[in-house]
């Protein structure tokens, strides 16, 4: 079976991967795939930068605004339900671009999603979210959980070891994926050619981007949308809240930080996490493709290339 040509615009927080995503809608009849862990979730649009409204009504959309911030999805959800959206937009003779920076839901979209301890934000701040669980719930709360997702496992951990408990359960968690069914399944090769492509800033370009964008959202009512979100009744300890951006503002409506320093602590964090991003891409994706000219010219490099590939 020939494989399907997947394009991905990929890179860290802040690149510009929105931007080029649509100006190939000018070209090609694309529909956008967001491989982006956050902006899936509703009611988190400025902390999430997520596209506006004039944006989405520019192509179609995939995988925004499609959970609440207290419903679970994880990379091997992502997996699935992304597979299933490809193969309906490829049927309606449309290109999908897959656009994001979340780099374990686009490995998981075109490696197939095994086991793998390989560290990642979501995977840390869920593993953190456990911790707090067994210190407000003890061992054996978190021990029946994993019993009811993974029994195969529960059984093997009957001693009821904290440590082994929060690691199957938080590959559950982040994949959808028993850990004891991750451990002996045999690796599926996917029908992707996968095609990466990010825009190359030089380090300070984009960190004066990130920043930049920081007070951006913050004068664009980062802080309403906080509140707002605390005021619905989610909690401050969603893995959705305790990320960067949302929890700096938790803490300056906590009076733990000034405005001033609110607005640092999320340019310094967001670089930091842009920083992670671009090491990771660089170590799982070495065949991307880094592009540095101007939009223009990016976009075209692009269009010509997917062209080439689609015989079209």
């Amino acid at each position: 079976m020939n494989k399907i040509e997947l394009l991905i615009i990929a890179g860290p927080t802040a690149s510009g991967k929105t931007e080029l995503a649509l100006a190939l809608t000018d070209y090609l009849p694309v529909e956008i795939i967001s491989a982006d862990s956050r902006q899936i979730y509703r009611f988190m649009d400025i902390g999430t930068a997520k596209p506006t409204e004039d944006e989405l009504k520019r192509a179609p959309h995939h995988f925004i605004n499609i959970k609440n911030p207290d419903e679970y999805y994880s990379a091997g959800m992502f997996e699935r339900d992304a597979d299933n959206a490809i193969q309906d937009i490829i049927s309606r003779g449309k290109i999908p671009v897959v656009v994001g920076g979340s780099g374990l839901y686009i490995k998981a979209l075109c490696e197939g999603f095994f086991h793998d301890d390989t560290p990642s934000d979501e995977l840390l701040a869920i593993r953190e979210q456990l911790e707090q669980e067994l210190a407000e719930k003890g061992r054996l709360a978190i021990y029946q959980e994993l019993s009811a997702v993974d029994p195969v496992s529960a059984q093997k951990y009957s001693d009821m070891n904290p440590r082994r408990i929060i690691r199957a359960l938080s590959h559950y968690r982040l994949t959808g994926i028993p850990f004891s069914v991750s451990h002996h399944s045999q690796f599926v090769e996917k029908n992707y050619n996968c095609c990466y492509f990010a825009i190359d800033n030089p380090r300070i370009v984009l960190y004066e981007k990130i920043n930049l964008r920081t007070v951006q959202m913050w004068n664009n009512g980062l802080l309403k949308e906080t509140v707002q979100l605390l005021e619905m009744g989610y909690s401050e300890n969603l893995n959705a809240l305790n990320t960067v951006g949302y929890k700096e503002t938790i803490q300056f409506i906590k009076g733990q930080l000034s405005e001033k320093d609110t607005i640092s602590k999320i340019q310094q964090n967001t670089r930091h996490y842009a920083k992670r991003q671009l090491t990771w891409f660089r170590n799982q994706c070495p065949e991307i493709i880094w592009l540095n000219k101007n939009l223009t010219e990016n976009t075209k490099f692009i269009v010509d290339f997917v062209k080439k590939k689609y015989l079209i």
